[in-house]
């Protein structure tokens, strides 16, 4: 099984870069999508947005048009879609999506940033408190989850190119770092990159100025955390930095059926 996860940074952009095309060559079973920036019925009614052998599946914001937004596509029909998590402040806000196939259910999940000021880093702070327990009532449901997205926080000084310059930065916040670990250190979800590859340094987003991409100055904010009952399954992992469809990179995952 292999499922791939993105941030677009608006899939109508990424699309014009090459982000479909690219897509259709990778024999990928899932395709998790945050930051889509676009309205279900935008996308639900225009082909270029739908894949031949895949259903697709998509959640936009309520709250602001052109925002946030994720979408899910999967060669096979899932058993259902879920949308809301029963926070309104969140839910209008476009952040999650999850796909049940049996026993399996795949999240495409965009992280509130606190980037922006304080105000969001406070409400980026609420939504993980509220969020822990929900991961844990996952942990505990029986399922096997995967959860994509872009977490928009690094895990340690091997995630991020600057380390000591972005210590009060979001993203790289002792809170924030603390918290993202205690899910894989204490609570038992498994970084699927970090599992598989314990001593690379790679990253998944670059900022827009001056020429960070180019330089290599990055920053590992995108995951796929698993229940630990897929620890055994992971097989092969990559970042795809050979084409530009957005300041993320595609993160990939091969999963043993």
């Amino acid at each position: 099984m292999r499922i791939i996860s993105l941030n677009a940074n608006g899939i109508r952009s990424a699309a014009r870069k090459g982000m479909f095309d690219w897509f259709d060559e990778q024999d990928a079973d899932i395709l998790c999508l945050q930051e889509t920036k676009a309205r279900v019925h935008q996308l639900q009614d225009d082909p270029a947005f739908s894949r031949e052998g895949y259903h697709d599946c998509f959640h936009d914001a309520r709250s602001k048009k052109g925002y946030s937004g994720v979408a899910i596509y999967s060669r096979e029909k899932p058993d259902a879609i879920l949308t809301e998590l029963g926070r309104e402040d969140f839910d209008c806000e476009g952040r999650y999506i999850e796909a049940r196939f049996g026993n399996l259910s795949v999240v495409s999940l965009y992280f509130p940033s606190g980037s922006s000021g304080d105000q969001r880093q406070q409400y980026k702070y609420r939504i993980m408190q509220w969020f822990a327990p929900i991961l844990d009532q996952w942990l505990d449901s029986g399922r096997d989850y995967v959860v994509c997205g872009d977490w928009n926080i690094v895990r340690s000084e091997m995630d991020i190119r600057n380390w000591k310059s972005n210590q009060k930065n979001s993203g790289c916040l002792p809170e924030e770092r603390s918290w993202i670990n205690e899910l894989v250190e204490a609570r038992g979800w498994v970084d699927a990159f970090r599992a598989l590859k314990p001593e690379t340094v790679e990253y998944t987003w670059w900022s827009n100025r001056g020429r960070a991409r180019e330089n290599n100055v990055g920053w590992r904010i995108d995951y796929q955390l698993a229940t630990p009952s897929l620890r055994d399954r992971l097989q092969d992992c990559s970042i795809f930095t050979g084409e530009r469809f957005s300041d993320h990179a595609p993160f990939t995952v091969d999963y043993v059926d």
